[in-house]
């Protein structure tokens, strides 16, 4: 399909393929049992033909039967069936380290590392950016977002000055002019055009246009209850992103992982875009992976309480993987680590912050088709296939079908695979709710920046005045990645709310 679809190059045509070019892709779709997405083509306009001609060109039917057959036979196995108990213990302490239990030389020397590795242009970093600010009342990408700090810097922004911080520090430590830690953005459909736009209008935030790399994640045809590909209008199949999972196929079609290949990449930190805390290309992070030789390591924060409603990273019948909140039940979540009084045993909270070797990434077409895919029951718009007209429907009429960056986990031998715990109010503050909510929304975004930037320069020696005891300090990501470099401010005093920027 593949050649044909290059052949034909219809990408913004308003030509309609030949009656040769489609009869090869009508009969894969018909023999596949899926032949119902013609159902009006021989009446569309030329352009509406050629918009459906590449779609159905970009799906493989065959492929698209398996997996939803796969997937449904997995969710009604375990409806049906009792599932024997899950054997799950956290990671064994060879594969882990925290922030706050490791020595102040271990963390110098992971710091010092990974500068040295970023000094050599050998690290990049991946941002999924896919979702648009839906929940806080946006139809902009969620990146765009200004949370309403004192210099109303978008997320986008946040981190791209993070990465052009962590440059700076990186050369100075090598004694060399420039470093360049190279960004991929991976957006979805709705918001590739929008975030290219918004990079451009704001100049890339100080990077160079050549070292962002914006690309898209895949779509899947959205599946009625019964199997069938669903149209939305008689010129367009029904789709819907393909998960966070599909960063790694994403990696591989959108040649980003070639272009890792041309700059000698060989360390990869990814990551959500949500997270106004998130340490981009962390020295720390990077270092500390890079020195236990894994393939994959994941940043953790401490599970709040037992009732926290998180993924968890730990052992699975002795293979790394992430447990579901639901899937754990009462005894397990309250279960209290042996060696310390007080402390859960199961308290990784996954944060989806990963650092990959490139040597994986590389791997990924032998393995991206066997990653099992999840199914989401939702109200999908569709064309009625006897008049044409696009239904609205009031209850869940079919399945959008998504794959999870943490499936690729168990893959892996425990040996290539390792954790990092970090301080949550230091690394991860995601804005998922609307304004007002009081938990994970613009206000609390705000406040643990401002928190941060105000413990950092108190740290550095500067007295802090307000009349308002809960107000903080925002310190631009150009004067401080992680709190250094604020010597100068010792002393003086500061009234909050202030920014802190670059002298």
């Amino acid at each position: 399909m593949d050649t044909i679809k290059q052949a034909l190059h219809l990408s913004g045509s308003k030509q309609a393929p030949t009656d040769e070019q489609v009869s090869p892709i009508r009969a894969k779709y018909e023999k596949a049992g899926q032949g119902q997405v013609f159902t009006f083509y021989d009446k569309l306009s030329a352009a509406d033909k050629a918009s459906l001609f590449e779609q159905l060109s970009n799906f493989d039917p065959d492929y698209i039967n398996q997996i939803v057959a796969k997937t449904l036979i997995a969710v009604n196995v375990d409806k049906s069936v009792p599932k024997p108990e899950a054997e799950l213990e956290p990671l064994p302490e060879n594969a882990t380290a925290s922030i706050m239990d490791s020595s102040p030389e271990d963390l110098s020397k992971w710091y010092d590392a990974g500068l040295d590795l970023i000094a050599q242009n050998k690290v990049a970093v991946v941002l999924m950016a896919g979702g648009q600010g839906t929940r806080l009342g946006s139809s902009a990408p969620k990146g765009c977002y200004d949370i309403g700090l004192p210099s109303s810097k978008s997320l986008f922004q946040i981190q791209a000055e993070r990465i052009r911080k962590v440059e700076q520090l990186a050369a100075k430590k090598a004694g060399v002019e420039t470093v360049v830690v190279p960004w991929y953005v991976m957006t979805s459909g709705p918001t590739r055009g929008p975030t290219e736009k918004f990079f451009e209008e704001h100049s890339y935030f100080g990077l160079r246009k050549e070292n962002v790399f914006i690309f898209e994640q895949g779509v899947l045809p959205c599946i009625s209850n019964d199997g069938k590909i669903l149209l939305e209008t008689k010129g367009s199949v029904a789709v819907a992103p393909d998960g966070n999972g599909g960063i790694y196929n994403a990696l591989v079609t959108s040649k980003a992982l070639d272009d890792m290949r041309k700059r000698g990449i060989q360390h990869i930190h990814a990551y959500c875009v949500d997270n106004c805390l998130v340490k981009v290309a962390d020295p720390v992070f990077i270092g500390f992976s890079a020195s236990k030789d894994v393939d994959i390591a994941t940043k953790v924060v401490r599970k709040r309480n037992a009732t926290e409603s998180v993924g968890l990273i730990l052992l699975k019948n002795g293979k790394p993987d992430v447990v579901e909140y639901s899937e754990i039940d009462k005894e397990t979540a309250e279960a209290e680590d042996p060696k310390q009084k007080g402390v859960l045993k199961f308290r990784a909270a996954n944060i989806v912050n990963h650092y990959y070797s490139f040597r994986f990434l590389e791997t990924i077409p032998q393995w991206a088709k066997e990653l099992p895919h999840h199914i989401a029951r939702k109200k999908i718009p569709y064309a009625d296939l006897q008049s044409g007209d696009t239904v609205k429907p009031e209850k869940p009429n079919g399945i959008k079908l998504e794959q999870f960056v943490f499936d690729v986990f168990p893959m892996l031998d425990l040996k290539r695979f390792a954790c990092m715990e970090v301080k949550r109010e230091d690394e991860f503050s995601p804005l998922k709710n609307a304004k007002g909510t009081g938990e994970d929304d613009p206000d609390t975004s705000k406040r643990d920046i401002m928190n941060q930037g105000k413990k950092w320069v108190q740290a550095a020696g500067a007295l802090v005045t307000s009349e308002d005891p809960d107000a903080g300090i925002e310190v631009s990501p150009l004067m401080s990645y992680a709190g250094e470099g604020l010597e100068q401010l010792k002393g003086k005093e500061i009234r909050a709310p202030a920014i802190i920027e670059v002298e």
